[in-house]
């Protein structure tokens, strides 16, 4: 792919090292030729406004001013993902011992998770700078979004995740067409094999490799959202999960940028982190008092979040510190429980990195970390029918009896 490829990306001027600062031209880059960095989209926000974003479609364009894609981009074939539910959470509120509860429930986009915010960014930057197969390494929910967007955008997908992926999330990635391929290995592994890929597939745009610093830019866009939805004001805490870290630093940023633009007031706010204790590098450096993030090995339900060597980790120490917050992480046996009280409590059922979030969440809590009296705002990142398997041992009936009312009765079911 070549660098001077045609760009018309809308407010994005630029790309700049997160590092060292150097600045290149907007094309298909992703690290620093300088010091290695990654890099970050920067842009010219004057044509953004309060009345320009509300007067927008009900999803993730009414941001297209904010975000690095075609000013028409809501006029090309895709998803349409975003502005999703922010739901009063007050039953759940109230049993943890919490003020004001909210939740933003992103299972209710066109794949049933976050990643096709994402997707729906790098789509359009990878359509703008010539490329022809849009192509993942993914834990799954990201395989799901490539495949159901390139399938609607009529160009061809390749992804690539672990073979012990959970099922639902293989068939529901198979099902959309395209190249799909299960590899024998973590995510790392998937990781590294997709950025040698991409070295010599020209045409591929791998979302989260080769052209990561537009893609990360939809993460944004739930920040945006939260935001709006709250009457245009920032929450006092938000609690978001962990994998490669950039969700919990792209919203980070979100609210950063809605402040030096007057879109809210500004105000301080705390960034929470939340990771699998299977899966902690990031939590595990953040107790320690460390800037670096150790690599780990995952070993955890959550697969979603199971990146043993999160990309984003050390900017996601600076979020989360330079705001006042914490990270925390929990066990197997404590996402499934709170997956199951997030179900029972407000009628969502989560997939593990919800259970996460919520169970971190409720250990912040009881650590004095997170303040029950402040607007705290926690992420569902997917849809609990992704990975069943999680609560199929507890999930169950509550008896099986004969069609008599008689049975009924005596099952002590009244």
């Amino acid at each position: 792919m070549s660098q001077n490829a045609a760009r018309n990306l809308g407010p994005a001027t630029a790309l700049a090292c997160r590092e060292c600062g150097e600045s290149y031209d907007l094309g298909p880059r992703y690290a620093c030729e300088q010091c290695f960095g990654p890099l970050e989209v920067t842009y010219d926000y004057s044509q953004v406004s309060r009345e320009r974003i509300e007067a927008g479609p009900q999803n993730i364009w009414r941001y297209r001013d904010l975000l690095p894609v075609p000013s028409n981009v809501a006029e090309t074939p895709n998803t349409e993902p975003g502005f999703t539910r922010l739901v009063r959470a007050d039953n759940l509120a109230e049993t943890l011992g919490v003020r004001t509860l909210w939740v933003k429930d992103d299972s209710g986009n066109p794949t049933h998770s976050f990643k096709d915010r994402v997707v729906g960014v790098a789509l359009a930057a990878a359509r703008e700078l010539g490329f022809k197969v849009l192509a993942c390494p993914s834990t799954g929910n990201l395989a799901n979004a490539v495949a159901a967007a390139a399938a609607r955008a009529g160009i061809r997908s390749a992804v690539f995740v672990p073979s012990d992926l959970e099922q639902q999330k293989i068939v529901t990635t198979a099902v959309y067409g395209g190249t799909f391929v299960t590899v024998d290995g973590n995510y790392d592994d998937v990781n590294r094999l997709a950025s040698e890929i991409a070295g010599e597939q020209d045409d591929w745009a791998f979302v989260n490799v080769n052209v990561r610093p537009y893609y990360a830019e939809g993460s944004k866009t739930i920040g945006y959202e939260v935001a709006e939805q709250l009457g245009w004001r920032l929450p006092d805490q938000i609690v978001v999960p962990i994998a490669s870290g950039s969700q919990l630093t792209k919203i980070d940023k979100a609210f950063q940028e809605l402040i030096r633009l007057g879109l809210v007031e500004d105000k301080p706010y705390k960034v929470f982190g939340a990771q699998a204790t299977g899966c902690s590098p990031v939590a595990a450096a953040f107790k320690a008092g460390h800037d670096v993030v150790r690599p780990v090995k995952p070993d955890t339900i959550a697969k979603s979040l199971a990146i043993g060597n999160p990309a984003d980790g050390p900017y996601v120490l600076d979020a989360v510190r330079r705001t006042g917050g914490a990270i925390e992480d929990v066990s197997d046996d404590e996402v499934v429980d709170s997956i199951g009280l997030l179900a029972r409590a407000e009628g969502i059922f989560g997939e593990t990195a919800g259970g996460v979030t919520l169970g971190s969440l409720r250990k912040l809590l009881a650590s004095g970390a997170l303040d029950p009296g402040a607007e705290t705002v926690f992420i569902n990142s997917g849809d609990g029918l992704k990975t069943l398997d999680a609560v199929a041992p507890v999930a169950k009936p509550s008896a099986n009896i004969a069609p008599t009312f008689d049975a009924f009765r005596k099952a002590g079911l009244v």
